[in-house]
């Protein structure tokens, strides 16, 4: 039986930032390397998808601030996100 940071998450339940904690879980372990390999292909394949989910969040709140800014009667405008834009 896999511990339980091997078992894969159910989608879509969990948070941003608990898919996050979790991403971070697993790459410390598969950091150790202490664990058998084919616990570490299960972690691998967890890790891939936590990091899709939580890619997928960051660009769905991506598009949403984009509409939020989108020029409008409001006077709002689209201003496409970059992070390598540094803060004012």
């Amino acid at each position: 039986m896999l511990p339980p940071l091997m078992k894969p998450p159910p989608e879509k339940l969990l948070s941003f930032e608990v898919s996050l904690k979790e991403l971070e879980k697993t790459v410390t372990e598969l950091e150790k390397g202490d664990i058998p390999l084919d616990e570490q292909l299960k972690a691998f394949e967890k890790g891939v998808a936590l990091s899709r989910d939580c890619l997928t969040r960051l660009e769905e709140v991506e598009r949403r601030v984009e509409q939020l800014m989108k020029n409008s009667d409001a006077g709002l405008i689209s201003v496409p996100f970059n992070a390598e834009t540094p803060r004012s």
